[in-house]
Formats: C-alpha cells, sequence, structure tokens
C-alpha cells in the first residue's frame, strides 16, 4: 500500500495506536488564529499565513488582547481545537481534511497545519504556538492520519468504487421501472381508444362490442391495485393496501446508521453518506504532508 503522507525517513511515532483510536493525545497551545489559504500544500503558503497572523496578533496585543490558549486533542477522528475551561469544540477538524502539517525548526515553538472547511470547502491554515512541542504535535497528527487511513480502508473504504457502482444499477432499474408504467398505461389508452373506435364503426344491432374487461388479445388488461382502491373483494371486504413504490426507494439500501466509518463492516453504508465515503477517499487519497520548515525570519514573541 503507498504511503498515505510524506514524513522524514528519521522521524518515528511518538504514541500507541490504542491511545489514538480509543482515545486521544491532549495538547496545550496558544491560538494564534486560522486565515483563508489559496493552496492545500506548500512551505510558501504557510509561510505568507503565519507572517500575516503574527502581524495580527501584534495588533491586538497592542491593543490589550492576549493570545487565546486553547487545547487540541489528537486522535483518528481529527483535530479538536477546544476552549480548556469550558471544554467547549471551537474547532473540529477532521483528519481527511488536513493535507499538510509543519513545525518551525527555528524557535521549536510555532507549528501549523492546512485544513479544508467543511462548509465553504475553502483550505484554512491554523496557526499555534505550543512551548516548544510543535514537532511533536507535528508527528502527532501524522500518525493520527495514518491509523485513520488504515482503519478506514480496512472498514469498508476499498469498497467506494463497488458501492458507487451498485447505487448507479439501482437508480437504472427505478428508472426502468418507471419507464415500464408509462408504456402500461400507453398501452392502456391505446386499447380504450381502440374499443371506441369499434363501438362507432359497427352498425346497430351488431355483434356486441368485446366486453371492456378484455384486452383485444381476449385477455384481461394487466392493471395493478393502487393503495387508493376503492373494488371489494367477493366477500365485500376492502382488499389491503399495497405499500407506494416511493416508500420502497426511500428505504435503506445497504444497512445501518449511524454511519461511523471505523466500526462499519462491509454492506453497512447508507446511500445517503456516499458523498460523505467519496469525500474521505478523495482526502485519504491527497495524502497528509509533514514538514518541518522555516516559517518567518522573526520569531514569535514569547509574551504573546
Amino acid at each position: 500500500m503507498n504511503r498515505a503522507f510524506s514524513r522524514k525517513k528519521d522521524k518515528t511515532w511518538m504514541h500507541t495506536p490504542e491511545a489514538l483510536s480509543k482515545h486521544y493525545i491532549p495538547y496545550n497551545a496558544k491560538f494564534l488564529g486560522s486565515t483563508e489559504v489559496e493552496q492545500p500544500k506548500g512551505t510558501e503558503v504557510v509561510r505568507d499565513a503565519v507572517r500575516k497572523l503574527k502581524f495580527a496578533r501584534h495588533i491586538k496585543k497592542s491593543e490589550g488582547q492576549k493570545t487565546p490558549k486553547v487545547e487540541l486533542q489528537i486522535s483518528i477522528y481529527g483535530v479538536k481545537i477546544l476552549d480548556p475551561k469550558t471544554k467547549e469544540v471551537q474547532h473540529n477538524c477532521q483528519l481527511h481534511r488536513i493535507s499538510f502539517c509543519a513545525d518551525d525548526k527555528t524557535d521549536k515553538r510555532i507549528f501549523t497545519f492546512i485544513c479544508k472547511d467543511s462548509e465553504s470547502n475553502k483550505h484554512l491554515c491554523y496557526v499555534f504556538d505550543s512551548e516548544k512541542c510543535a514537532e511533536e504535535i507535528t508527528l502527532t497528527i501524522g500518525q493520527a492520519f495514518d491509523l485513520a487511513y488504515r482503519k478506514f480502508l480496512e472498514s469498508g473504504g476499498k469498497d467506494v468504487e463497488t458501492r458507487k457502482q451498485i447505487a448507479g444499477l439501482q437508480k437504472r432499474i427505478q428508472e426502468l421501472e418507471t419507464e415500464n408504467i408509462e408504456l402500461k398505461n400507453k398501452v392502456q389508452d391505446l386499447e380504450n381508444q381502440l374499443r371506441i373506435d369499434q363501438m362507432h364503426t359497427s352498425p346497430a344491432g351488431s355483434v356486441t362490442p368485446k366486453s371492456p374487461s378484455t384486452d383485444i388479445f381476449d385477455m384481461v388488461p394487466f392493471s395493478p391495485i393502487s393503495p387508493q382502491s376503492s373494488t371489494p373483494t367477493r366477500n365485500g371486504t376492502q382488499p389491503p393496501p399495497v405499500p407506494s413504490r416511493s416508500a420502497e426507494i426511500k428505504r435503506d439500501l445497504f444497512g445501518a446508521e449511524p454511519f461511523d466509518p471505523f466500526s462499519c463492516g462491509a454492506g453497512d453504508f447508507p446511500p445517503d453518506i456516499q458523498s460523505k465515503l467519496d469525500e474521505m477517499q478523495e482526502g485519504f487519497k491527497m495524502g497528509l504532508t509533514l514538514e518541518g520548515t522555516v516559517f518567518c525570519l522573526d520569531p514569535l514573541d514569547s509574551r504573546c
């Protein structure tokens, strides 16, 4: 399997897989903010973003505003940014949306990552001051990404293309059923028109036209019973209603919810989350680039 990320060969993971799969790794940091960037990857992209946010932070500092502290919770489900006191989630960045993560080798404090926003689909660069553990946080995000990608494949990610083909076939079946009903209605209309024409062309006193209960081949025409039919059965009771076709179409094709890409097995993904699967597959295939780089010429003021 090709690696889902790129990183330095001399780096090793720092946590057990269970710590990131069943729990999360917490870190404390100062949050300089986030800003939109044009590209999902690139050293120059994050360097410009860091400079921009540092400049904005210095302005706020001169106005008496302190850099807010946050808690980062890193797991296979993403990177959560929380208020350290209230534990309120400020941002929830899913791992398959994170495409670039880097730390500043000059002061060991600054690290950043680029994440695609789930609502606007814009690429946002998040910048943090982490008290000399920037490299560790960067590697932790890389390890979480690697584990999440592997678990996504194990839990059914390989079947995304197959599921798309099944969904396409199901849609085609529905289209053919609709077309079949329309053709039956047209045949019925033609039969009715033929009976009317025969009645008009037959002379008075001639043989009585065929009963409308049979078609031109002396067979009872097919007429599916609808739920609104009021024709009684032989014992005088109404027939049970037939389920409508639309209700069957709306039924779950693949199975259960809630959707969890790391616990569902093969065949458990309903079609209404197919777009989520496609998005996760696309994000994981793009990969996560881990990089140590120099973001700026001047170190971050330790008092911010």
